[in-house]
């Protein structure tokens, strides 16, 4: 069984509204709308609880006709002491969240304790029905860590995705990455 870890695509960024109320963009519909056709249809869909993910896993639940699960634990890290920052604060802040995974940056959830989250997350939902294949509906964050544990690496942002919308394949019974990211294009 193989399972495939999707980032939610491109979103509508308001700095009024709180990150994990986000919703997608018109571009972002639409390559929600390609990733349905484009990845293997699974026989379970689980999203974060954030509404981009949400958003990204009522296409994909459309076109593939299955129900959707939610999940809380595949939220994105919890970036909320700080809330929205612009591009030139919040990309250093990434890449410090990175290089310091065991430290809290500016108030932010530990990378160590997101990375320990989401791959609790996975395996037990695949534990609830390992026969059967998922796709994962998170975020790029999550996913980076999610994707140093698979393939036994350090955190690092050199792991992050190419592009909002991207997604990778792995084998969670030999816990291992099938492949890296690619971008729906």
């Amino acid at each position: 069984m193989h399972c495939t870890f999707l980032t939610h695509p491109e979103v509508v960024v308001d700095p009024a509204v709180p990150i994990e109320d986000w919703g997608l963009s018109p571009q972002g519909e639409a390559r929600a709308g390609r990733a349905a056709s484009v990845l293997p249809r699974p026989e379970r869909l689980v999203s974060s609880a954030e509404r981009k993910a949400l958003d990204t896993t009522r296409v994909l639940a459309r076109s593939w006709q299955l129900d959707a699960e939610v999940d809380a634990r595949l939220g994105e890290m919890d970036r909320s002491a700080t809330g929205y920052l612009d591009p030139q604060e919040f990309e250093p802040t990434v890449d410090a969240f990175f290089a310091r995974p065991v430290e809290s940056v500016r108030g932010w959830e530990r990378a160590v304790d997101a990375q320990r989250r989401v791959e609790d997350a996975v395996r037990r939902l695949v534990a609830e029905t390992p026969e059967r294949s998922i796709v994962f509906v998170a975020h790029g964050g999550v996913g980076a860590l999610l994707l140093a544990s698979l393939t036994r690496v350090p955190i690092t942002r050199e792991l992050d995705q190419p592009g909002m919308g991207s997604a990778f394949r792995f084998d969670p019974t030999r816990w291992e990455a099938l492949s890296t990211w690619q971008r729906i294009a």
